[in-house]
């Protein structure tokens, strides 16, 4: 009797997900994002109505997809999102009277346009993203979870209010090719191929934040990973580089939302 695979990197490499790839409507990027931002509230990673995620439209590049502000992240619906060009102008309004943030505009709109080969951006404000955004030295190499992202992490300066479009050229340059960034005295942000890709690394990256500042505030000496098993870690990590990450995941997630916060996608 021939012995079936487990699920493993091989099994990653080869999914995909609605959001991203040949075929994809506006429809499914609106239901996909709605359904990102009520995760978001459902794990605990919202600032009340600030905050925003943004997801490119396919075949408009130019174009995104962001919520109104004014909503809490749990009222978002498919509908209610908006449409906005890179020039911050609305250009289809969500059933909503509700406007767009400003900052939300600066910081989409520069990873829209900088990045086009990436579908969406989430940013947060989480208690432990800001408060390890806040230390010196950054996400450190104290477990597995951070062993994962840290290849992949960038930082940018804290410039104020993210309001003024001069901070749109620093933004890209800060990010470079990664995918997630430590706003420095600010928060964090993650961008996807597709809206599963950007939720799984702000997961990933909160539970990081959290992990090393439980750690720390546990003044206990800190046991740090071996050079081989961080070596070991880099070289499967290497092998995932190419892979959109969270799509494995996004099926259950869509289940949970749909016991706990149904109506996303109306």
């Amino acid at each position: 009797m021939a012995m079936e695979n487990v699920a493993g990197i091989d099994t990653l490499v080869q999914l995909r997900n609605v959001s991203e790839g040949v075929g994809v409507t506006e429809a499914d990027i609106r239901r996909d994002l709605a359904a990102c931002y009520r995760l978001i509230a459902v794990y605990g990673m919202t600032d009340l109505a600030s905050n925003h995620i943004s997801a490119r439209l396919p075949g408009r590049h130019d174009h995104f997809l962001i919520n109104p502000y004014g909503m809490l992240y749990e009222e978002v619906t498919a509908s209610s999102l908006h449409v906005i060009d890179l020039k911050g102008n609305i250009i289809q309004r969500g059933q909503t009277s509700y406007g767009v943030n400003t900052a939300g505009y600066v910081i989409h709109s520069a990873i829209h346009e900088g990045r086009p080969d990436l579908t969406c951006v989430l940013h947060t404000h989480t208690r432990a993203g800001v408060a390890l955004s806040c230390l010196e030295g950054g996400l450190l190499p104290l477990n597995q979870t951070a062993l994962q992202i840290l290849h992949d992490v960038s930082y940018h300066d804290f410039e104020g209010p993210a309001t003024n479009e001069a901070e749109k050229a620093s933004l890209v340059r800060d990010l470079g090719s990664k995918k997630l960034m430590i706003m420095r005295n600010h928060g964090l942000m993650t961008c996807g191929r597709s809206i599963p890709e950007a939720f799984f690394l702000m997961y990933m990256l909160n539970t990081a934040c959290q992990i090393q500042l439980d750690v720390l505030a546990s003044g206990r000496t800190i046991h740090m990973p071996s050079e081989l098993a961080i070596a070991n870690q880099a070289e499967v990590m290497g092998k995932v580089r190419d892979v959109t990450r969270g799509n494995f995941e996004w099926p259950a997630l869509l289940r949970k939302l749909d016991r706990l916060l149904p109506g996303y996608a109306d």
